[in-house]
């Protein structure tokens, strides 16, 4: 064979293989997309590109914004609520804070839409740029109570869309959050309980309105409805829900509770739909929390939109894709190095904490620092512990799967008496699993914490040796495993718990199990604090 003719048919081979390769990543993916405490996803599309929100409840910054591609593999950019001038959670707990949030684009602008408990104050952001601060918030003054309200662009109008009793819409000044017209009345749903999320479509000719119903539990489910005047009246499709577990061909399914939905049209035309669930464990409970879900749809032409062929989703989904592009991951490993991101210093991102990471209520940010000792994460205590309902010093990232190992280094160095350190399992501020480090006798000794309602529990204390100490919270699905080490190698098991104590099912609230780290202390004031070097979650 000639060098012209081998090389040629190298060539012809590698892409070959190239096309092949590019073929076999388009015709899959896992469920859920983002995985762990997701709740209540909202998509829109900017040209090619798509960007993602979810719920945040009590956490602060709220409503993580996060860029794709491909709606498979997401990044997060940022945060809509970063500043506490935009929202007060002072005091929150889990069945309060940000909810629903909507995300719309529009002549070149993105907004953000979302309601705020126990005040149910409706309020949207805006930005050019999701990547960075968004704008004070601009309240909707009008309209006080419910939830889950969104915006809808047709023509050069702005519609305000939002759920209080029945759902309700009337047009508004996308400037300055004005009502310019009548309030319409769309309706309560076809009957069941709790109709939530609407958003409204314009396809065809037609308007459809998409709306949750079913509570977001086992019966949540998707249904939608159209009409040829945006006002209705809306006609049910006949094949409600279009999306649903809450039957006997899934009920052997681990992902349960799917609703709250959105949907989003593709540059190549195809159609998708963005989701809430669950992935459970045992029987039927929950600890992750609800998360981000995808399916593709098919929707012709004057037609229904029809979710994955027969109106249920997968783990594994076997489909073709938009052609898959790789996001930033978040490191197995964070090292805690200092980030410098535009921002004003009020803003959550001045301190150049890793995206993804987040505290309770609005916190106090001078008890944290990645500058005060290079590659580091140092918390200052305060008085708050984490069995308030209140803003401890604490900074967690989500549970993502049922297995997982998360282990964190401590310099214990700088602990004073009355300061306790450690890592957590949090579900609320009344069920969360710790193991915890204290100074005592001159020394260092390690112990399990266990909260559980009213009840709270310590044991199997053992003395450290030296001034260093591996903390480690794992899980096989079943049980949380509490677990300490002075060398990072020999790890002592100091207790177990059942994981359903921390299951949305027996504890209530709207979010999933965070893995945080934290400092308290009992007394005002102390020059004490803790150095944290890295946090691995495998």
């Amino acid at each position: 064979m000639s060098l012209f003719k081998s090389n040629l048919w190298i060539l012809v081979l590698s892409m070959s293989m190239a096309m092949h390769m590019t073929i076999g990543r388009a015709q899959g993916y896992r469920n859920p997309v983002l995985p762990g405490f997701h709740a209540d996803p909202s998509v829109c599309r900017a040209g090619n590109d798509f960007y993602l929100v979810n719920s945040t409840f009590q956490y602060f910054p709220g409503v993580p914004v996060f860029h794709s591609k491909d709606l498979v593999n997401w990044e997060q950019i940022g945060n809509c609520l970063t500043r506490p001038s935009q929202v007060d959670l002072k005091g929150i707990d889990g069945n309060n804070g940000i909810y629903a949030p909507t995300i719309r684009y529009n002549n070149g602008r993105f907004y953000m839409v979302t309601t705020v408990f126990p005040s149910r104050r409706h309020f949207y952001v805006w930005t050019d740029n999701p990547a960075v601060e968004w704008s004070d918030p601009i309240v909707i003054d009008f309209a006080i109570g419910s939830c889950d309200p969104t915006l809808f662009f047709d023509d050069d109008k702005c519609y305000f869309l939002w759920k209080e009793g029945d759902i309700k819409i009337c047009e508004i000044d996308v400037e300055t959050g004005r009502q310019l017209g009548e309030i319409h009345h769309l309706g309560t749903g076809l009957g069941g309980r709790y109709p939530e999320g609407p958003h409204i479509y314009k396809k065809d000719g037609y308007y459809y309105l998409l709306l949750a119903e079913g509570g977001t539990e086992h019966g949540h489910h998707v249904n939608i409805l159209r009409s040829k005047s945006l006002f209705g009246p809306y006609e049910s499709n006949a094949a409600n829900p279009i999306l649903s577990h809450f039957n006997m061909k899934m009920q052997n399914s681990n992902i349960q509770g799917l609703g709250h939905a959105d949907l989003v049209q593709a540059p190549d035309s195809s159609w998708w739909m963005i989701c809430l669930g669950y992935r459970t464990s045992g029987y039927l409970q929950h600890v992750m929390g609800r998360e981000t879900m995808l399916a593709p749809v098919q929707w012709e032409k004057g037609g229904w939109p029809v979710v994955n062929k027969d109106g249920t989703l997968q783990t594994d989904m076997k489909c073709k894709t938009l052609p898959l592009v790789r996001m930033t991951q978040e490191p197995e490993k964070e090292e805690f190095n200092y980030v410098k991101r535009n921002a004003p210093e009020d803003s959550h991102h001045s301190l150049g904490l890793p995206m993804g990471w987040m505290s309770l209520c609005n916190p106090d940010y001078s008890k944290y620092s990645l500058v005060d000792r290079k590659g580091w994460l140092r918390l200052y205590p305060s008085t708050t512990d984490l069995s308030e309902t209140s803003s401890p010093t604490f900074i967690a990232r989500r549970q993502t799967e049922l297995n997982y190992t998360a282990t964190a280094l401590f310099d214990l160095s700088h602990l004073t008496e009355g300061m306790q350190v450690g890592i957590t399992a949090y579900a609320a501020p009344l069920n969360h699993y710790d193991v915890v480090a204290e100074r005592k006798d001159k020394g260092f000794v390690i112990k399990s914490n266990v909260r559980l309602g009213q009840t709270s529990h310590s044991e199997k204390e053992i003395p450290l040796t030296g001034n260093y100490a591996y903390l480690r919270i794992a899980s096989d699905k079943d049980f949380y495993y509490m677990m300490a080490s002075s060398d990072g190698v020999n790890f002592t098991l100091l207790a177990k718990m059942e994981y359903r104590f921390l299951s949305t099912e027996t504890i209530g609230g709207f979010t999933g199990v965070m893995l945080g780290l934290f400092t308290q202390c009992r007394h005002e004031t102390t020059n004490g604090y803790v150095d944290i070097d890295w946090f691995e979650y495998k």
